[in-house]
């Protein structure tokens, strides 16, 4: 009986998904958008931790000099998932390798997709993570659900790009909710994943959406997130030349 309980559970679990998959496309106008189902990864480690360089570093990470000082290395970076309890460092070049052998995060091709994140009641702070890798780069999407006040959640969604804040120059994304005939559109340049996470929800360089706006365009619990990322005008003339 307990078997059949839990196997009955994981074919509503699959149909639940199969019918938010199809809501997310007849959302969007372009049937042939890959739709990526996106669950939440609630707060593992301490916020205030986020944004620290670590006190000790390893030979990887710096050089001496002729004091023997140690200097930290610009081009290395902290594991880019922002609330898992993980101290791990490394260089551009291998972060999507941790991304998805680490922690499982599904790398989606194309230039436009549809991000489909699910279980918005989820308690504050939570995360939803996409890597999306189109033209010959990697890029991390990030929506973040947490408290501005207390009681008052708000979601954060910015796109960075695996790769330095002169790359990421390179590049525009667009963010587009559309539900019940509303449309709200956010289009920016990505930030680098040097930066820090938290400074860019600081900044308020990203979407920003309030509990009732988020809610105005969810479905079922649901938020569906169009993306399309697109080389700039620079990048454009430098391909050509």
């Amino acid at each position: 009986m307990l078997f059949f309980t839990q196997c009955f559970g994981a074919v509503l679990d699959l149909i639940n998904l199969r019918f938010q998959h199809c809501q997310a496309k007849r959302v969007f106008s372009s049937a042939g958008q890959l739709v990526c189902v996106v669950n939440p990864t609630q707060n593992l480690k301490n916020v205030s931790e986020k944004c620290e360089v670590p006190e000790d570093s390893s030979p990887q990470t710096t050089r001496h000099h002729s004091h023997h000082e140690m200097v930290y290395d610009p081009q290395l970076t902290s594991c880019t998932c922002p609330l898992y309890a993980c101290k791990w460092e490394g260089h551009l070049e291998v972060v999507v390798s941790h991304l998805t052998q680490a922690h499982r995060i599904s790398i989606l091709q194309g230039t436009e997709i549809v991000f489909l994140a699910t279980d918005m009641h989820f308690p504050a702070p939570v995360d939803w993570l996409v890597t999306h890798s189109c033209l010959d780069h990697h890029f991390l999407l990030v929506l973040r659900k947490q408290e501005k006040y207390q009681g008052y959640p708000q979601f954060f969604a910015t796109m960075l790009m695996i790769g330095t804040p002169a790359q990421a120059e390179n590049f525009n994304y667009k963010l587009e909710l559309h539900r019940n005939r509303r449309r709200l559109t956010w289009e920016s340049t990505p930030r680098s994943v040097l930066d820090c996470v938290d400074s860019i929800i600081a900044d308020g360089d990203c979407l920003v959406l309030n509990a009732s706006l988020a809610q105005l365009f969810s479905d079922n619990g649901s938020l569906a997130i169009g993306i399309a990322i697109t080389g700039s005008k620079l990048c454009a003339v430098e391909s050509e030349m």
